[in-house]
């Protein structure tokens, strides 16, 4: 009685592993209750749910030029989501995604503001590795300070997120301020020698992000790099016994993981954007993680997820710009339809047993029956 007293009115417990089908079936049904509960609210401030929804979709498809302006959202978002996948693969929190994004469009930005003399697909490599390295390098500071002082992780690269921004302000208002910007501070626009070449209407940043699926997938998978990066993230007890050197493949996979996401900045700053300036990330790093979340770590997965947040994305601003809607609305929309996603994702793996309810142990009931059988007999 004692015992049950001092028991929490709920705990969470871990789930018994749920098949394909029906973790299939509990995302779908998490996505219809978000369409519900945001058809809801849509009612609620006057405006018809089946009518936005509509637009959402139709929206991002209505003509080539909206499906190549969802493309160019999906791009930046899905490298991101490639760059987050290979630390949390370790389990390495890397939560400076957007930092490394913006690290790599920096180092790309230098190339493209004071090399643009070179040949062009010279300097689009240049820019290229210039933007891995940045991400890679911004990335591997966390990375050392916590094997060799134990920092946190999280909070390291949470906080380098800013100082990369600010990086990117100091530079706008100093050393690369356009002196033929009249009243206020911003970075020349890039020569057109610089910029990334379209293919079909959209920057050739698509082209990179789908090689990076692939070639992440396949480093995860079917290399001896990606075997001990799983491993690492399964036990570090266990990688030191199988022989792995538990810091190079920490040191390795944080440079790569932040490589990729200033592939990202390079691609934003020379693909969309022209320039480099505060807002190249706009968030995109933080949106990575939620989406290699979703995609179980998973990058053909990503790609996928990432084009659905495009379209919504996209979708928002055709609503805002049809129907007078605000931006606060369209994210309050967005935020209800992440909230039900993710949540579904918590209860595929917990469920929570009130007080007075423990978990059923079948196979602790067939061991204690012959016993309870023996002390009938006796």
């Amino acid at each position: 009685m004692d015992a049950k007293k001092k028991e929490p009115l709920l705990r969470v417990v871990k789930h018994a592993e749920l098949s394909r089908a029906q973790s299939i079936g509990l995302r779908i049904l998490a996505v219809a209750l978000a369409l519900v509960v945001g058809g809801v609210f849509i009612a609620a401030i006057g405006y018809n749910p089946f009518e936005i929804y509509g637009t959402i979709i139709s929206g991002c498809f209505r003509s080539p030029m909206a499906f190549q302006a969802t493309v160019k959202f999906c791009i930046p978002m899905c490298i991101s989501a490639l760059g987050v996948t290979l630390a949390f693969k370790m389990r390495f929190w890397n939560i400076g995604g957007e930092g490394q994004l913006i690290m790599g469009a920096v180092f790309a930005s230098f190339f493209a503001l004071f090399c643009s003399g070179m040949p062009h697909f010279l300097l689009l490599a240049v820019m290229f590795v210039a933007g891995f390295v940045g991400g890679g390098l911004w990335g591997l500071i966390p990375a050392a300070c916590r094997e060799k002082w134990g920092t946190n992780e999280t909070l390291f690269t949470l906080m380098l997120n800013y100082i990369a921004l600010y990086i990117v302000a100091f530079l706008r208002d100093g050393p690369w301020r356009d002196p033929e910007a009249a009243g206020f501070n911003k970075i020349a626009r890039f020569d057109p020698n610089a910029m990334l070449d379209k293919v079909f209407g959209v920057h050739a940043g698509w082209i990179v992000m789908l090689v990076l699926v692939v070639l992440v997938s396949i480093y995860m998978s079917r290399t001896k790099q990606g075997y001990e990066i799983g491993v690492v993230g399964e036990s570090r007890d266990t990688a030191r016994y199988a022989g792995i050197n538990v810091k190079r493949v920490v040191l390795r996979t944080m440079f790569l993981s932040g490589g990729i996401a200033g592939i990202a900045g390079m691609v934003q700053a020379t693909g969309s954007d022209i320039t480099l300036s505060t807002g190249v990330a706009g968030g995109v790093g933080f949106t990575g993680i939620i989406i290699a979340w979703l995609a179980q770590l998973n990058p053909y997965v990503s790609l996928l997820i990432s084009f659905a947040f495009s379209i919504l994305v996209k979708g928002s601003s055709v609503v805002q710009s049809s129907f007078g809607l605000s931006t606060d609305c369209a994210e309050v929309l967005q935020g209800i339809i992440l909230f039900f996603i993710m949540a579904m994702e918590f209860f595929i793996r917990y469920k929570i047993v009130f007080r007075g309810h423990s978990e059923k142990r079948p196979a602790a009931k067939e061991a204690a029956a012959p016993e309870k059988k023996e002390a009938d007999n006796a």
